[in-house]
Parts: C-alpha cells; sequence; structure tokens
C-alpha cells in the first residue's frame, strides 16, 4: 500500500473533534470536572459527612447561618463566597496559564475546589471553625452542599470570564459587601478568621 493510501488519523481527528479512541476531545475538561466532583463526593463521605440534612426535607434553600440548617442543604448564603472562589479562579489561571484552553482552566479550577471541600469537611479544619469563628455548631458540609459550592465554584467562573477583569472585580467586591451586611461574613473575613482570628470580630458576628 502506497503510504499516500495510508488514513491521516490526525486530520481525521481534527476534522470531526474526536481522538483515536473515538471520544471528541472538547469533553476531556468536562469528564475531569465530573471525575473531580465524584472524587470530592467520595473522600468526603469517607470523612464522616452525610448524604442531606439530617432533618429530611429536600430543601435547596437554607438561608439562617446560624441554624444547624447551614451547609446541610444545596445551597445557602456561604454558596455566594464559592462563587467568588470562581471568580478568583478564573482570574488567577488566566494569568497563570494564558494559553491553556478555558475549559481546561475551568476543569483545574472545580478540581480546587474539589481538593478545598475535602480539606474544610477535614476534622481538623472542622474543630477550627468552632473555635475560631462564628460557626460554633459546625459540623461539616453534607454531599449535597459540597456538589452544590462545587457548581457555584463554576458558575463563578463562567460569570468572570464574561464580565471581563474590572465588572469580575466589581462583583466580587459588591458581593462581598452583601454578605457582611447580610450575614456579617464574607470570603475574606472567613479566610482572615480562620487564620488569625480576631475575638472583637467574632463577638460582633455573634451578636446576630
Amino acid at each position: 500500500m502506497a503510504q499516500s493510501d495510508v488514513p491521516n488519523v490526525d486530520a481525521a481527528s481534527n476534522r470531526f473533534g474526536a481522538g483515536a479512541d473515538g471520544i471528541s476531545r472538547p469533553y476531556w475538561p468536562w469528564l475531569a470536572s465530573l471525575a473531580t466532583a465524584g472524587l470530592t463526593v467520595t473522600v468526603v463521605r469517607c470523612e464522616g459527612r452525610v448524604w442531606w440534612c439530617a432533618c429530611g426535607r429536600l430543601t435547596l434553600w437554607s438561608g439562617n447561618v446560624w441554624s444547624s440548617h447551614n451547609s446541610q442543604h444545596l445551597v445557602d448564603p456561604y454558596a455566594f463566597t464559592h462563587v467568588l472562589h470562581g471568580v478568583v479562579f478564573c482570574g488567577v489561571l488566566a494569568w497563570a496559564c494564558p494559553r491553556l484552553a478555558a475549559a481546561w482552566r475551568l476543569g483545574v479550577a472545580t478540581s480546587l475546589e474539589g481538593l478545598w471541600e475535602i480539606l474544610e469537611n477535614s476534622n481538623f479544619i472542622i474543630q477550627r471553625y468552632r473555635e475560631t469563628t462564628m460557626s460554633l455548631d459546625y459540623e461539616g458540609d453534607s454531599v449535597g452542599n459540597v456538589l452544590g459550592d462545587i457548581v457555584c465554584c463554576g458558575i463563578g467562573f463562567w460569570l468572570a470570564r464574561h464580565l471581563g477583569l474590572w465588572r469580575s472585580i466589581g462583583l466580587f467586591l459588591a458581593t462581598e459587601g452583601v454578605l457582611l451586611l447580610w450575614i456579617r461574613d464574607d470570603l475574606l473575613l472567613n479566610v482572615v478568621m480562620l487564620i488569625y482570628p480576631i475575638e472583637s470580630i467574632k463577638v460582633w458576628q455573634m451578636g446576630h
């Protein structure tokens, strides 16, 4: 057989958007994100987290961050901080990995979010939250809440991609301000209280 008769696998793959294994390459980042979510769920379940709130009600939203329902349903006010995770990840990855396709950057962002969820639901961090923040009765997130947080991170990434730098910064600051007025907590304050707790801030937060 002449060399010209040999099918060009790479050309065919590019034409149809599929690799030699028949799987469309653009789907790989999404499969990676799904795999990350699956791994995160597995790990947090092994850490002892429940599938859903112990109350048994399939409520998607829980608005009271001082109740036992916080972090036990799909979304709550802290879901907005996970949207901000996505905004931050989008900006950092665009700066650090400008040649990486946006879909792959989203995959990296959701992987980082999954790693944070695993860390956040470790016994060490749970105890740290109880000791240094207003989350005195925090017992970790439910699996449903973990998945909700990962989705919110993806939404934040998508928003930042479409808003651009300055509008994303505006969204970040506006969201932080609303959360501070609403629940006396936000992403930056949460990080500060976790790393370097300030008693006067904790007292103010508890005075809801």
